[in-house]
């Protein structure tokens, strides 16, 4: 069960997996999520929002953090950087239609559902409203891909099929320890089009190969007739 896997890290996760860095952006998540959610105002939900570490460039942008996230433990850690309540992400406890912006951040290989969730965000999210999703780059990171030379990544069988693994070239990350389900590039898009969703503007982060793979996608406006 996701919850109890990462209520087991969690104190590794805050502490030595974010802990300090020379880089505090070193993949480029920030930046992708300051990029394609911009500024504004509202309440600004994070699906999946772990120790809540998104919370401050939310806040930033002038906008209201608050988040859902179903491991207890990571919540532990969530606490005074944004409210937060502890639910499914693929049955958001919020009310549909209410929000302007939802985000999810570096989560998506968490959720074997995640089609269900981007239908969730489609129905929390008013007409017009603004969904970005911030992950792990599809094409160039899973358990076929080497990353341990980063100037020349090795991508092996498997990318193709959609699984979950443990299989990682590090044991310094999250999927090894917690697992990891991957969705192809035209399977993780056509997703956000079955949720109504249609994407509109996109981000990669990392380099020289990328790491990050971003989306900001709108729920179309009620039509007028």
């Amino acid at each position: 069960m996701a919850a109890a896997a990462y209520d087991a890290i969690a104190d590794w996760y805050e502490q030595e997996f974010l802990g300090d860095r020379d880089d505090p952006d070193p993949i480029g998540v920030d930046r992708a999520l300051r990029d394609l959610l911009g500024p504004g105002s509202g309440t600004c939900l994070e699906i999946g929002c772990g120790t809540g570490v998104h919370a401050a460039t939310v806040r930033a942008l002038g906008r209201t953090p608050v988040g859902v996230d179903l491991s207890a433990g990571m919540l532990h850690h969530a606490r005074g950087r944004l409210p937060t309540a502890r639910g499914d992400a693929e049955r958001l406890p919020v009310r549909s239609g209410s929000l302007d912006t939802v985000i999810a951040v570096m989560v998506h290989t968490d959720m074997p559902g995640y089609p269900a969730v981007l239908r969730e965000a489609e129905r929390v999210l008013r007409p017009g409203g603004v969904f970005v999703h911030v992950g792990v780059h599809p094409c160039f990171c899973g358990g076929f891909a080497d990353r341990t030379d980063p100037e020349a990544v090795v991508i092996r069988r498997g990318y193709a099929d959609g699984h979950w693994t443990k299989a990682s070239w590090t044991d310094q990350g999250v999927r090894d320890k917690i697992g990891a389900s991957h969705w192809p590039l035209p399977a993780l898009l056509n997703a956000f089009l079955d949720a109504g969703l249609p994407p509109e503007r996109f981000a990669e982060g990392g380099g020289p190969t990328p790491a990050v793979f971003a989306v900001r996608a709108r729920k179309p406006r009620e039509s007028c007739g």
